[in-house]
């Protein structure tokens, strides 16, 4: 259930850096790589953080906690990309 609400989270927090995107792009054109680049390292920060919170309070090892940590931290981030692409 965690593992759902980090990732609806993500994808809240990347439709609202994509609606950014799409109504700053027309009047600064340096936001549409600024924002994506940034919701990445941000989210970055937040699925790293859980995946320290799995280990040290759950005490799941980090071979449990990596294919975890690569779905929440990638779902979001390539699904805005490949937004941005289209």
């Amino acid at each position: 259930m965690r593992t759902l609400l980090f990732l609806l989270c993500g994808y809240l927090l990347a439709g609202a850096c994509y609606l950014l995107v799409r109504l700053f792009s027309a009047i600064y054109p340096a936001v549409a790589m600024l924002f994506p680049a940034l919701f990445t390292l941000m989210w970055f920060a937040v699925s790293l953080t859980n995946l320290i919170a799995g280990m040290t309070k759950a005490g799941y090892s980090f071979g449990e906690e990596l294919p975890l940590f690569l779905l929440i931290f990638m779902l979001p981030v390539a699904t805005l990309y490949w937004l941005g692409k289209v």
